[in-house]
């Protein structure tokens, strides 16, 4: 999706300040490595792994990162506290810049994104959040509000739809999602729109229920335009920790997710889990979102992440 591009040193100030407790720990971990001079003393290793591991990377991933760490540690003959962050940062960098898969193009009709996620990630509003950049730089959006399971989220599209002067097409709570997208694909097609962006319901207790109807939800939007849905975007929520991995492992199945979003990115929030999801999945981050309001969604920049993280 087009948007209106942030300058690298306000990403990284705002990371900086999502990012507080992560980097926090783990700055003080890698002080404690470094004191205690890990070419020699693998319980060092083993604090700076732990760190690692409570931040939410994931074992998988913080056992490859220490090892980095141990190897570099090795060629030099001795570490200091600027050589073990400094290969930190190059490899969360380098392990969250997997390339984005080639677009699908939308021909002759509306692009059309669907956004998936668990109830409380904060997909409803990262929608909104993505209208409005949309509509900023010069496309004609359209919001459908296809979460019919809760009355709160279609009421919270309006608001925000209502605000930014863009139409919402809805039913009443407890239709069926799948034809809210229909309509809300007809009106995008009579409207020449250049966007469509549906939200989605997200209740895990009925997960076998929700993952169908999100294929329905695919098959319609398909049959009415082609090559819809053009972007699946998951919004994970940066606290949950390692439960976003199991989420992402089912929306993946479902849902043919092609970018994450990771939300709450507020000051409270690990976000480490996004290594062991992106490990995983090898899917692109897309957006970080560090606040409530729609400039707060911000490109991802996987080294401004990676340096938030290890250098505060």
């Amino acid at each position: 999706m087009d948007a209106p591009g942030s300058s690298r040193p306000s990403v990284l100030a705002r990371l900086r300040r999502g990012l507080l407790m992560t980097h926090t720990e783990l700055i003080a971990k890698v002080g404690e490595a470094v004191k205690a001079r890990v070419s020699a003393d693998p319980k060092a290793l083993e604090a700076l792994e732990e760190a690692l591991i409570g931040g939410d990377v994931g074992p998988a991933t913080a056992s490859e990162l220490v090892e980095a760490v141990r190897q570099e540690v090795g060629r030099k003959g001795s570490a200091d506290e600027g050589l073990v962050r400094r290969v930190l940062r190059e490899e969360i960098e380098r392990r969250l810049s997997v390339p984005a898969p080639a677009p699908a193009t939308a021909s002759g009709g509306p692009r059309v994104l669907m956004m998936v996620g668990v109830n409380g990630s904060g997909k409803t509003t990262t929608a909104a959040k993505l209208a409005a950049r949309a509509s900023v730089a010069g496309r004609s959006v359209i919001l459908a509000a296809a979460d019919t399971f809760r009355a709160a989220a279609i009421e919270q599209l309006e608001v925000w739809a209502g605000r930014l002067g863009i139409p919402v097409i809805k039913h009443r709570p407890g239709a069926d999602p799948a034809a809210v997208v229909h309509d809300a694909c007809t009106a995008a097609k009579a409207r020449s729109a250049d966007l469509l962006i549906i939200d989605t319901a997200g209740r895990l207790q009925t997960k076998h229920n929700l993952m169908e109807e999100l294929s329905k939800i695919r098959r319609i939007a398909g049959r009415e335009i082609p090559g819809a849905p053009h972007e699946v975007l998951l919004v994970l929520d940066a606290v949950s920790g390692l439960n976003g991995l199991s989420q992402a492992r089912e929306f993946t199945k479902s849902s043919g997710v092609t970018g994450l979003v990771l939300t709450k990115m507020d000051g409270t929030a690990k976000g480490g889990v996004i290594l062991a999801i992106v490990r995983e999945l090898k899917v692109p981050v897309k957006y970080v979102g560090v606040g409530e309001t729609a400039e707060d969604l911000l490109d991802f920049d996987a080294g401004a992440f990676a340096e938030a993280i290890v250098n505060g």
